[in-house]
Order: structure tokens, then C-alpha cells, then sequence
């Protein structure tokens, strides 16, 4: 392909002529590799991940939004593989970019334009005359430079009219452009001769700017195969047409890619043309949770293996024992029971089977795990991002259970000043409720017997453990099977409790509100019940948190796990298998 510049430096349109300004002569030829549409992508890679990055956004934001197809190509990360061979090279549209700033910086220097940007700036401050109660402002904004103070002059200016805010305004524009041109000087290195004016160096700073954008959205384009990412418009006055047509059309094979990997993975298309997640594309994503949860694990630890087992809740082991009366003959071992019978017998036909050859394959039950999470979502778990951590920690555990457990009775409890069951489908809108008070010292009561009495009345940031663990042990109470626990995910001493129909909230933490707490966890222990909790850092953390987490899983002989949120999700999942396994045992 021919190239569309030259090394002379123009008049009208900049320090180089646009490749639409000039014909091309000369140049260099550029190769494009072969490509079969029919092997986009090809069959051996993995299609992209579409569900996940929308998810992830859902998670943060507490709402899915819906995605238009250009939305869906820029947030989806393809194999740069995929796209190798497509329209022009990326590397040849780096490699044009880095040839035009080379020469930018090899034709200029940069010394001469500085000083005259400073001498033109010291002129404009001359034989100006400012009124008496302006001029220590004035001469401060000029001795220090200081932009925003010669604007604000202006404006005071403007209400007294005469020449003086026209002055002002070309004092302040002045000093934007010996700003603008030192800040040009400081960041690139010109090495060549040839001097600039200063609309010239400004224009030329922008141009330097331009070039290093798009090398960036490139850059990007080439690590992820996001071709959304790369301004066209701007590439267009710097690469020739038939490029940007041809880069185009790779932008829309991409969203062609995505639109039907999209509807693969449960991404329904409305009538505006906007994608929306299903219950199919909800599945995936707990899928690939997952899959990456375990994937962590080293598999001689986690025990996890691929299937459902099959059955009436047992699970079929390699030893066996001889039939005894009563038995399953589902869980006969035949090739052992033929055996049997011809070692008996010997090879005399026809084989006739009696009950005393015929082996069973001993057989253990799942046992049934009822479980309650208590999800903190009060005012605190903004810190880091912490409640995004445990949506997807919960979204995980109900699709582990889902799908290898689903005997199992699983709840989720969202906490805050109040506590509330919540439905899965639920879990992906929570959001950590905002503080509404900022006092240091909180001695507040509300009478929720009261009719005129609102929850929207009462600040929600405060965290009731009493009441969500009152909540679990209620919702617990009719499970028919001695496993029963409490996951306790939180990051701090409560600030909130009940007392018959009041509902106090007291910070800092305070020893009523603990008290309170202990006496549910008693009656939890007390039903069978166990309160493990996972304490996750947080900016208020202190030894008298750990404390209490400590004391309040051992009125049940539970745990404390100390976890950064990051790995919530892989500790809650591996401790609950590891509870199944030893269970069994």
C-alpha cells in the first residue's frame, strides 16, 4: 500500500500535510495475510466471555443496564488471535503513527518557541491598569502564573467595563499558551532546527497529543481486540481511507462475532436492539464462578469432581459386601457377582445365579446441610468495594448448591439496620446502605410498633447481627436435619439491636448491643445451630472486633475465618465442602 505522506512540512493545514491533502507517491507496500470468513474465529478458540463483564458491572452498580451491540463489543475481551489477518495490521497503523511523530520531533526544536512564549506573555502584562482593590490579586496571578486567578479577575472586570477585561483576557491566554508550550518542551524531546511561532508550537502539541492517544487505543486494540476502543475519526486524518474502511469493516465483523455469541450465552436482543440477561445467561455466570473458585483449589484438596450423583441420595463406593435381605439390586456389582457365581459352579452352561453370589456395593448417604448467609450490607462495606465481594461470594455458593447439592437448604439474609430474607435473584441488586448520620456519638431509638413508623424513616446504615441472626435461626427451625448453620460474613462489632418492638441503634458499638447479640447466639447454640463468620478487613477494624467475632462463634463452636475479600468467595465455597466431606466421614 502506498504511503500517504512525506517528509516536507506544509503550510496550510499544519507542520504535515493530511494524507487526503496530497497523491500518493512512492511508499511502501504492506501485505495483508489470507483470511477464510468462514474460520472467524477459528474453531479451535474459545468463544469470548460476554456474560461475565456484564455481571461484574451489575454487581458494582446494584442494576443491570441494558448494553447496545457497541457498548457490548468495547467491554468484551476477544483473543487478539482472532482478529489476526483482519483489515489492516494494527502494528503497521502503530508503526505509520511513530514514523509521523518521529519526524515532527526530528524537523522542530523547541528552545526558541519557549522564549518567545515568555516574552510574549511578559508583553502582554504591560502598561495594564488595574483599579486599587485588584492589585495585590493581579500581582500575585501574574509573579506566580497562576491561571485561574487572572480569570477570576476577569470576571470582577467585566462589571466595571472599559478596555480592562480585554487586556485581562489576553494577559490569561497568554499564559495558558507559555504554560501549554512548556509543558510541550518538558514531554518531548525535539532534536531538530527548524524554529516554531507559537500558534504554530501549540498546534503542533496538539497534534503530538493526538498521535499519542490513538498509539494508546492501539496498543489496547492489540492486547484485547477491542477495535470499539480506537477513535476512527481522529486515525482518519492521519491514516489513509482505504485503512480506516478497511479497519471499519473489522469493527463490524467483531460486533458481528459478539452479537451471536451473545445470543449463545442468553443475551436476548429487545425491540431496540439492546441486550438483556436471562435466566440462562445468570446459570453461565455462576458456572464460570465456579469454575474459577475451584480452578484455585489444588483438586487433591478441594475433593470436587464434575457430575451429579445419581440416585436415591447415595453414593456408590468401590468396596462391596454380599447381598443380605433388603438390599438395593441397583447397587449390585455385577462383574464381581459373575464371578462369584463361576467360581462356584465352574463353566458348565447355562450360569445360573444364587444369593449367595451376589455382591452389593456398600453405599453412604449425603447428609442434608441447612444453611443461612448473612450478608453485611451496612454503611461500611463500601470500603474497598467489599460488598461486591460478597454478592459474588453468595452468587457462587447458591450455584455450587444448585447444582451439586440440591438436597441442601440454602437462605440469604441481607443485613443492615433491619434484616430481610432475600430471594437469589435478588442478591445481585444489593447495594450497601448510604450513612445518613455522621455524628461521632449515636443514642438513637425507634418504636416499630408505632403505624406512623417507616423503615425509610430510620437510617438504615447500622449493622443488627442480633436481628439477623434471630432471622437465620427462625428460618432454620424447620429443617429436618441435625446440620444446620449460620455464615456470618461481616466487618465489625454490631451497632444496632432489638428489644421487643424498639429498635435501638448506638454507636460507637455499644456493650447493650453486644449483650443482646450474645443472647441470640445462645439460643442459636442451644437449637443446634452453628455461627461461623467470616470477618473481612475494614477501615475501623480494631483487636475489640476480633474479640467479639471470636466469642460469638464459640457459643457455638464455630469459626472465625479471617479473609481479605478478594478471596471470600474461595473460603466460603471450600469451607462448605470441606464441611460435606467431613459430615460423611
Amino acid at each position: 500500500m502506498p504511503s500517504n505522506h512525506s517528509d516536507q512540512p506544509g503550510q496550510d493545514s499544519g507542520p504535515f500535510d493530511r494524507p487526503e491533502s496530497r497523491p500518493a507517491v512512492g511508499g511502501i507496500v504492506h501485505a495483508y495475510q489470507k483470511f477464510d470468513p468462514r474460520s472467524f474465529p477459528p474453531p479451535q478458540q474459545e468463544p469470548p466471555d460476554l456474560v461475565s463483564p456484564s455481571f461484574e458491572q451489575a454487581l458494582m452498580y446494584g442494576e443491570f443496564r441494558d448494553l447496545t451491540e457497541e457498548e457490548l463489543a468495547r467491554a468484551v475481551r476477544l483473543d487478539p488471535s482472532q482478529i489476526k489477518g483482519l483489515g489492516p495490521s494494527i502494528d503497521f497503523l502503530q508503526a505509520m503513527l511513530e514514523e509521523r511523530k518521529r519526524k515532527i520531533l526530528e524537523t522542530y526544536e523547541a528552545r526558541s518557541v519557549v522564549r518567545k512564549a515568555a516574552k510574549a506573555f511578559d508583553k502582554s502584562t504591560k502598561d495594564v491598569q488595574v483599579p486599587k482593590k485588584m492589585r495585590d490579586a493581579f500581582s500575585t496571578a501574574i509573579k506566580y502564573q497562576q491561571p485561574y486567578l487572572m480569570e477570576s479577575l476577569w470576571y470582577r472586570a467585566e462589571s466595571l467595563g472599559g478596555n480592562l477585561p480585554t487586556q485581562l483576557l489576553r494577559i490569561h491566554t497568554a499564559m495558558v499558551d507559555k504554560h501549554e508550550i512548556e509543558e510541550m518542551a518538558s514531554r518531548y524531546e525535539f532534536t531538530g532546527n527548524e524554529s516554531m511561532s507559537v500558534p504554530q508550537a501549540l498546534e503542533i502539541k496538539k497534534e503530538l497529543e493526538a498521535i499519542d492517544e490513538l498509539l494508546e487505543q492501539l496498543k489496547k486494540a492489540a492486547e484485547t481486540a477491542q477495535i470499539g476502543l480506537i477513535d476512527m475519526d481522529q486515525l482518519s486524518q492521519f491514516a489513509a481511507a482505504q485503512d480506516i474502511e478497511q479497519l471499519e469493516d473489522m469493527r463490524r465483523q467483531v460486533e458481528n462475532l459478539i452479537r451471536e455469541q451473545a445470543e449463545r450465552q442468553g443475551l436476548q436482543r429487545d425491540s431496540q436492539g439492546h441486550f438483556r440477561l436471562t435466566p440462562q445467561a445468570y446459570k453461565i455466570f455462576q458456572g464460570r464462578l465456579l469454575e474459577k473458585i475451584f480452578s484455585d483449589l489444588a483438586p487433591s484438596k478441594s475433593g470436587r469432581h464434575q457430575g451429579n450423583v445419581i440416585g436415591q441420595g447415595a453414593v456408590e463406593l468401590q468396596t462391596t459386601k454380599p447381598y443380605e435381605f433388603g438390599d438395593s439390586l441397583a447397587n449390585m456389582d455385577l462383574t464381581q457377582t459373575v464371578i462369584n457365581s463361576l467360581v462356584r459352579q465352574g463353566d458348565s452352561r447355562p450360569l445360573r445365579l444364587h444369593s449367595d453370589d451376589i455382591e452389593i456395593h456398600k453405599t453412604r448417604n449425603h447428609p442434608k446441610c441447612a444453611t443461612c448467609v448473612i450478608m453485611d450490607m451496612s454503611g461500611s462495606m463500601r470500603y474497598d468495594g467489599q460488598y461486591i465481594n460478597v454478592k459474588r461470594m453468595a452468587l457462587a455458593l447458591q450455584g455450587l448448591i444448585q447444582s451439586e447439592y440440591p438436597g441442601d437448604f440454602l437462605r440469604f439474609i441481607e443485613m443492615y439496620t433491619f434484616a430481610k430474607l432475600r430471594a437469589p435473584g435478588e442478591i445481585i441488586h444489593l447495594m450497601p446502605k448510604p450513612v445518613s448520620i455522621h455524628d461521632p456519638w449515636v443514642r438513637l431509638k425507634a418504636d416499630l410498633s408505632d403505624p406512623e413508623m417507616s423503615e425509610h424513616q430510620i437510617h438504615q446504615h447500622f449493622t443488627n447481627i442480633q436481628r439477623s441472626l434471630q432471622l437465620a435461626r427462625q428460618s432454620l427451625a424447620n429443617c429436618d436435619t441435625p446440620n444446620r448453620q449460620v455464615v456470618l460474613i461481616t466487618d465489625g462489632l454490631p451497632t444496632a439491636h432489638c428489644e421487643g418492638e424498639w429498635l435501638y441503634m448506638l454507636y460507637p458499638p455499644d456493650p447493650t448491643t453486644e449483650q443482646a447479640t450474645m443472647r441470640e447466639a445462645m439460643l442459636c447454640a442451644k437449637e443446634g445451630i452453628t455461627i461461623n463468620i467470616f470477618l473481612i478487613p475494614s477501615w475501623s477494624q480494631n483487636e475489640e472486633d476480633i474479640r467479639f467475632a471470636n466469642r460469638l462463634a464459640q457459643s457455638t463452636n464455630g469459626r472465625v475465618f479471617f479473609t481479605s475479600g478478594n478471596n471470600l468467595d474461595r473460603f466460603v465455597l471450600w469451607d462448605y465442602v470441606q464441611n460435606k466431606r467431613e459430615i460423611i466421614q
